[in-house]
């Protein structure tokens, strides 16, 4: 057993039934377990991200997104709840990124994607904005209108495409020549 979960166990056994009364009201065991969940939870994370990789916090898919959200959530409660122990908020992550990762597996077939991802969407082809698939994923002219800023776009007639990603960002492809776009590019996105 480690000296942290040696810690923690004593702390856990003689924790007062003292609760904070006001924002400041606090003692120093609540602290020092704070402290120690901090250490410990920071560390599951390290370790299961280095074991599970980096995939763990990318943006590619839902089940990515829903990872990051999980994460944090089971992180925090950990760290500040009395209910919830080192260990079972250990256990919660590690069944997190186990989720994750044969959710990441099954992503390799094509009827799996079909269900879990979302499916990049064309939103603008040149200078024509598809008014039915800006609707289609609940984007307004404004949003298409601030994204082209962002992307130092000045004049329309500098796009190529506009495509809405499974991410939630959206990509601007510029105009450099008067070639087209590769389809390998474009084969997975809806038109």
């Amino acid at each position: 057993m480690t000296l942290l979960a040696i810690i923690y166990s004593f702390l856990i056994l003689n924790q007062s039934a003292k609760k904070a009364t006001s924002v400041f009201d606090t003692d120093m065991q609540s602290i020092l377990m704070i402290i120690l969940s901090s250490i410990g939870i920071y560390t599951a994370i390290i370790v299961y991200t280095r074991l599970f990789g980096k995939r763990s916090f990318s943006k590619m898919s839902s089940f990515d997104f829903a990872m990051t959200v999980a994460v944090g959530s089971i992180t925090a409660t950990t760290i500040l709840s009395e209910t919830v122990s080192f260990l079972e908020g250990a256990i919660g992550l590690l069944m997190v990124y186990i989720l994750q990762l044969v959710a990441a597996y099954f992503r390799r077939y094509k009827w799996f994607r079909k269900r879990i991802d979302n499916q990049p969407t064309l939103v603008m082809d040149g200078q024509i904005i598809l008014k039915e698939n800006l609707k289609a994923v609940r984007l307004t002219e404004g949003d298409l209108r601030s994204k082209i800023r962002e992307a130092n776009v000045t004049k329309l007639s500098e796009i190529k495409a506009v495509i809405f990603e499974t991410t939630g960002n959206l990509v601007v492809l510029h105009k450099r020549d008067n070639d087209g776009i590769d389809d390998w590019l474009l084969k997975d996105v809806q038109r």
